[in-house]
C-alpha cells in the first residue's frame, strides 16, 4: 500500500497561503512576489490579497519603523499584471508600459509589527482598452487596506502590445546581444538620498547641487530581478524618491504621497539626468512638494510629483 502524502491533504485546506505564479506578476524571483491571491467581483471589480514581509532587501522598512511607502507602489504594479493575463486573457509574451503611477499612504497604518503585514486590495478597472478581442490597456484604482484600516490608494495606468508590435516600437539595436547599459557610476552618500546601501542608490553626483546622472546597476537583484531592454519604471520611481529626499536634505524620508507620468522609455545606453527642485512654499498643512523629472538626449523621460511630511527637525 503507498504510504500516505500529507502534503497533497494540505492542499485541500483553502486558508494555507501561498504567492501568486510569479509569471502572473512579472518577476523572476518567487522572493519579489507580493500577491498571494484574487477573486473576481465583477468584469471591473476584484479582490486582490498581498502580503509585506516585515523587512525586505531593498524596500527596506524606513527609520526601521514604517514599511516602505514603495512596496505599496510595487504590489499595486504587480496587480495589473496579474489582472491582465489571469483575468483579461493578455498572453506571456506581451510588453507592459506603465503610463502613470499615482500612490497616496497613511503613514500611522504603515507600521511594521511582529508579524508580516496581511493586505486586501480593493481594484476598480475604469478605463479598460481593447484592440479587437485583445487587452490593449487600462486605468485602475486600488485600495488597500490592512485590518480594514486603509493604508494606501492608488491610479495606476498601462498599455500593453504583442511582441511584433514592441519589435516595430523599439530601436532595434536594444535587441542586439551586446546591448549594454551606461557604465556603472559612483552613488550619492546614501543618507543624502534616504538610503542606507551604498548598493541601493540609484542617482550618481555630477557637481549640482540638484542634478545627477541616473545611476544603472543592471546587476541589482530587485531593480533588475530580471533583463529588460530599457529602464525599468519601478527604478525610475526610485530615482523620484531619492532625488526628493537630496531636495529636501532628508536622511530619513518617507513620501507620503508620489505622482508619476511616464513620457517615453528611458534607454539604458544613454545617460539619463535627474533633476529635483522644491515647489514653492509647504502646503497649508505644512507638506512638502518636489518635482523630480528625468531628461534623456534633451527629451523628458518621465516627471514626477512627490509629497512629504514637514520634517520632524
Amino acid at each position: 500500500m503507498a504510504e500516505p502524502r500529507p502534503y497533497l491533504a494540505a492542499l485541500r485546506y483553502p486558508t494555507l497561503t501561498t504567492t501568486v505564479p510569479k509569471e502572473l506578476v512579472h518577476r523572476a524571483a518567487v522572493a519579489e512576489v507580493m500577491l498571494t491571491g484574487w477573486q473576481r467581483e465583477d468584469d471591473t471589480r476584484f479582490r486582490v490579497e498581498a502580503q509585506w514581509p516585515r523587512s525586505h532587501s531593498f524596500f527596506t522598512p524606513v527609520d526601521g519603523e514604517y514599511h516602505d511607502p514603495l512596496m505599496a507602489a510595487e504590489t499595486i504594479r504587480q496587480v495589473g499584471a496579474l489582472l491582465s493575463h489571469a483575468e483579461f486573457g493578455v498572453p506571456f509574451g506581451h510588453q507592459f508600459l506603465i503610463r502613470e503611477i499615482g500612490l497616496t499612504v497613511h503613514p500611522e497604518h504603515l507600521k511594521v509589527r511582529q508579524a508580516p503585514a496581511s493586505l486586501d486590495l480593493e481594484i476598480t478597472c475604469v478605463d479598460v482598452k481593447r484592440r479587437g478581442s485583445c487587452l490593449s490597456g487600462m486605468t485602475y484604482e486600488s485600495v488597500v487596506r490592512r485590518e480594514g484600516l486603509i493604508v494606501a490608494t492608488g491610479r495606476t495606468s498601462f498599455t500593453c502590445v504583442s511582441p511584433a508590435v514592441y519589435g516595430r516600437l523599439r530601436p532595434q539595436r536594444v535587441f542586439r546581444a551586446d546591448h549594454r547599459p551606461v557604465a556603472l557610476t559612483a552613488p550619492m552618500a546614501p543618507q543624502s538620498v534616504g538610503r542606507t546601501s551604498p548598493a541601493d542608490v540609484v542617482l550618481s553626483p555630477i557637481g549640482h547641487s540638484n542634478r545627477w546622472l541616473l545611476r544603472l546597476n543592471s546587476r541589482h537583484p530587485v531593480l533588475f530581478d530580471h533583463p529588460v531592454d530599457h529602464v525599468p519604471g519601478m527604478l525610475l520611481l526610485e530615482a523620484a524618491r531619492q532625488g526628493a529626499a537630496a531636495a529636501l536634505n532628508r536622511s530619513t524620508f518617507l513620501p507620503l504621497g508620489v505622482k508619476t507620468e511616464y513620457k517615453r522609455y528611458t534607454e539604458l545606453d544613454e545617460p539619463c539626468f535627474i533633476e529635483a527642485h522644491r515647489l514653492g512654499p509647504a502646503t497649508p498643512g505644512g507638506d512638502e512638494r518636489v518635482r523630480v523629472t528625468g531628461h534623456q538626449g534633451g527629451a523628458l523621460t518621465f516627471s514626477s510629483l512627490v509629497t512629504a511630511a514637514p520634517d520632524a527637525a
